[in-house]
């Protein structure tokens, strides 16, 4: 997987998370303050798209993920 697709996996599971979290509504719900953090994610993933700083991605790198994806006949 590439830091793209991770980046798209962790900020959608943070945001279903936290909306679970902080819905009154949900069956697991804690506090609405877990909306906070729904808001954190959009907000980074906003100023990612202006800036291209993604601490995340930045993390991912230097944990050794690829930026480009390798297709099934190459190596």
């Amino acid at each position: 997987m590439t830091v793209d697709r991770f980046i798209r996996m962790f900020a959608g599971a943070f945001v279903m998370i936290s909306l679970a979290l902080g819905l009154e509504a949900s069956p697991v719900f804690v506090s609405q303050w877990f909306l906070a953090f729904t808001a954190f994610v959009g907000f980074n993933l906003f100023q990612s798209s202006f800036t291209n700083l993604c601490p995340l991605a930045t993390i991912l790198r230097k944990l050794g993920v690829s930026d480009t994806a390798s297709s099934c006949g190459t190596r």
